[in-house]
């Protein structure tokens, strides 16, 4: 792997004030739906967990904390597959479909999406696949562009 200094590279905002509406309009989309911000908080901290984005992590785990998700299931997250019992049906279906989708060369599996349909609805769905697919692009253009912690 090449060494990458931790130098900003570009400051998107500061280029194009208006070049992330499009993705806050998705976050309004997703967090005006029906799974909660401590679901959602958990999706968004697995994804950026998956993806090695520091900035993502430092905000969706005090969004996780505002949204008063168990303290321990932020900690084990990166390793909920062996506490799975830590965490409701519902969070390990979310927390394996956004797993699948963030590495969304492997495929989605047929277990997985079956998990999923049967403890969200179709509506539901659509929301979470909005909210992988949305941490997914700010993750990247985090990473891509070194995006500071401050």
């Amino acid at each position: 792997m090449t060494n990458m200094s931790d130098t900003q590279r570009l400051n998107i905002q500061a280029v194009d004030k208006n070049a992330y509406q499009p993705l806050v309009a998705m976050e309004k989309y997703i967090h005006s739906g029906s799974l909660g911000e401590g679901l959602l908080s958990l999706i968004k901290l697995r994804a950026s967990q998956l993806n090695g984005c520091a900035y993502c992590l430092n905000m969706h785990a005090g969004e996780a904390r505002k949204a008063q998700v168990d303290q321990v299931k932020v900690d084990v997250l990166a390793g909920w597959h062996e506490a799975a019992s830590v965490y409701s049906d519902r969070e390990q279906a979310a927390l394996r479909l956004t797993e699948e989708v963030t590495r969304i060369s492997d495929g989605v599996s047929d277990d997985t999406w079956a998990a999923a349909s049967a403890v969200f609805s179709e509506q539901e769905m659509v929301e979470l696949l909005m909210a992988v697919s949305a941490i997914n692009v700010w993750n990247r253009l985090a990473v891509a562009t070194h995006q500071h912690l401050d």
